[in-house]
């Protein structure tokens, strides 16, 4: 009996495994409205840091 026990147990283990691999944050934009979003953050990023570095504290 502990031998199918442990045979359920791992297939419920992997089951959970393989679950939280899969899970991908979907916002439901395609891959080229993604890169121009990701663009645009990392330019607005990239522009505060030019502004922090030109100001002299």
């Amino acid at each position: 009996m502990t031998r199918g026990n442990q045979r359920e147990l791992a297939r419920a283990k992997n089951l959970k495994k393989h679950q939280d691999k899969s899970k991908k944050p979907d916002d439901g934009l395609s891959a080229a409205a993604r890169k121009q979003r990701d663009a645009q953050i990392m330019q607005e990023k990239q522009k505060k840091a030019m502004e922090k570095k030109d100001d002299p504290k």
